[in-house]
């Protein structure tokens, strides 16, 4: 029985799809939070939260629950966009939808579908790359201050410092010879998969950066209109509209469906025509 109703249930389906939308705005924005460092932060600063988002074993249990979310959301979002349409198989002899509901409300499939399209293609264009595929590692610019000598590098990756000797193991790349005169600048790599640098070179490219930054704009206006509509009536769903907290909702609401998808667009924006 129970079963049956967490399967079939109409409230039942409402019920997970509010709680896991809920759950993906929160993690939209602590996505936001480390994205906005492609604006405010450095190279190294965003390859360091990178290489913390996954490696860390708390984040990488958060990553899986994100992923269950997303596809409990999208299967959850079909079966009751079927379920209603089989409740009402015959449309009114007068359908003026656009009087009684908003554009997103009406749209909540086509603009979900859209979404998961783009979260397919923000994956394989950057999560899979830095989980699967050989990248460039960060460089850094390092001063010999001795005489002609060895190179001896002390960077350090999360804290610890990197035994000079991985140079002749190979984990360190030295551009050059490893004997150097005093007061030379060397390029050396200190361990971070460069994801600042793969993410500016894909909306900076010549041929389709602009493309992927226009597409990446519209994909955040299609979140907008998704979320204008998902977050409020998430708490409805969940029967938290009590009148007395309708203003911090409505502000919540605000932030999380038009402020969010708006700083997430300005990062592409400002790769391709600033940075």
């Amino acid at each position: 029985m129970a079963k049956s109703a967490l399967l079939k249930s109409s409230l039942a389906k409402k019920y997970w799809m509010a709680l896991t939308g809920l759950f993906l705005c929160l993690f939209l924005v602590g996505h936001l939070a480390g994205n906005l460092q492609l604006i405010f932060g450095d190279a190294s600063a965003f390859n360091e939260y990178a290489l913390f988002m996954t490696t860390n074993p708390a984040v990488k249990v958060l990553s899986y629950v994100t992923y269950i979310s997303i596809l409990f959301h999208a299967i959850d979002g079909i079966l009751l966009t079927i379920q209603n349409k089989k409740a009402r198989p015959v449309g009114y002899a007068k359908n003026n939808a656009a009087a009684n509901s908003s554009f997103s409300s009406r749209n909540m499939a086509v603009l979900g579908t859209l979404l998961l399209v783009f979260i397919v293609t923000h994956m394989a264009n950057f999560w899979a790359k830095m989980h699967f595929s050989e990248m460039p590692l960060q460089t850094v610019e390092v001063n010999i201050k001795d005489q002609e000598a060895p190179v001896v590098v002390y960077k350090t990756v999360q804290g610890q410092p990197i035994d000079p000797r991985a140079v002749e193991m190979g984990q360190l790349e030295l551009k050059g010879t490893q004997f150097f005169q005093a007061g030379t600048d060397l390029k050396v790599a200190d361990g971070y998969k460069d994801l600042h640098k793969i993410t500016v070179a894909f909306f900076q490219n010549e041929k389709t950066g602009l493309i992927a930054t226009i597409a990446y704009v519209i994909a955040m206006i299609v979140l907008g209109f998704h979320l204008s509509h998902g977050f409020g009536s998430a708490f409805q769903s969940l029967g938290v509209n009590n009148p007395r907290y309708k203003g911090v909702l409505n502000g919540v609401s605000f932030l999380i469906a038009y402020v969010v998808p708006a700083l997430f667009a300005i990062i592409p924006l400002y790769i391709h025509f600033i940075k």
